[in-house]
């Protein structure tokens, strides 16, 4: 079985966890959790993006976390861009990351920024011009990367085309993203293998939302192909506002827990991490998808039992 010794997650709670929350929660709340967050140990976060605050108010604030955010050694602070005037903004709060998006399909990347493939990527070449001259680095990401909620199949092609964009503007830390969980294992599998060969200098990372209930298995069959980046939001929270059907990201604690099982180094308190899904849930005031604050950790249940044990003596 071939599963890296280590992998890093990236927490995006505070940026595609929040974006489709109906409860705008308070920047005060959000700040905190960033440091919590960082306490925890997680070395990469998406504190936010800088998009229009209209079409998603739920992380206009990001530019007072990223202004009074109190940064850690070690730790990476990203934020989603989706054009110029958002890489402006990343600038002036003291953003050094900036993740880029476009959709594999024409459909959701008109539902999602009203621009097409060509248009987007002329765009991005103003904005690395850019970036490089505020020492800012870039990431890319790729949505819909194993289906689209309006067309369907996305073929291997495609994706070579648009890494392929993103690599000729100087962009070679990529993720491919699973906008509404239509990816299989075997999928998953074969198209992570196939874009590590054929992209070596790429560092890739997987996005994997768990709308139908194979976001671990998903994530199993990337380890298998020798993926070790994985995006993950606590509790299960978030989904893309732009694509039907695109609720339920991947649960941190859940990655973490399965992880941990397997033996397979992440760096990151799992207690930790479900004490703030449990504070989460509590402030959201409504049930997230975890399956550990549904169900616990495996070891929970053997104390149990043994206590059972104990107690019948």
């Amino acid at each position: 079985m071939n599963l890296p010794q280590q992998i890093t997650l990236c927490e995006v709670v505070l940026r595609d966890g929040l974006q489709n929350e109906p409860k705008v929660l308070a920047t005060g709340f959000k700040r905190q959790l960033l440091e919590d967050i960082q306490d925890a140990g997680v070395k990469l976060i998406e504190v936010g993006s800088f998009v229009n605050p209209r079409a998603v108010p739920q992380v206009a604030d990001t530019d007072l976390l990223f202004a009074n955010a109190v940064r850690r050694e070690g730790v990476e602070y990203r934020a989603l861009v989706l054009n110029f005037k958002g890489l402006q903004r990343a600038a002036a709060c003291g953003v050094t990351k900036a993740k880029l998006t476009v959709s594999a399909s024409l459909s959701h990347q008109r539902a999602n920024a009203n621009t097409t493939h060509e248009e987007i990527f002329a765009g991005f070449e103003e904005m690395a011009a850019f970036a490089a001259a505020q020492r800012i680095t870039l990431s890319g990401a790729i949505s819909t990367a194993f289906g689209c909620p309006f067309e369907g199949a996305v073929s291997a092609e495609t994706l070579k085309a648009i890494v392929r964009q993103y690599l000729r503007i100087g962009v070679t830390e990529l993720s491919l993203s699973d906008t509404t969980g239509m990816g299989d294992p075997l999928l998953v599998y074969r198209l992570v293998s196939e874009m590590k060969d054929t992209f070596p200098q790429v560092m890739w990372n997987l996005h994997f939302h768990n709308t139908r209930g194979m976001g671990l298995a998903n994530v199993f069959a990337a380890m298998q192909a020798g993926a070790d980046r994985f995006d993950a939001s606590i509790g299960g929270m978030g989904g893309c506002p732009f694509a039907p059907g695109a609720d339920g990201n991947i649960a941190s604690e859940d990655v973490l827990h399965m992880c941990e099982l397997m033996g397979v180094d992440t760096g990151v308190d799992l207690d930790k991490v479900i004490a703030m899904a449990r504070r989460l849930q509590d402030e959201v005031g409504h049930p997230l998808s975890s399956s550990l604050l549904k169900a616990g950790k495996n070891s929970e249940l053997a104390d149990l039992a043994t206590a059972k044990m104990s107690g019948s003596k």
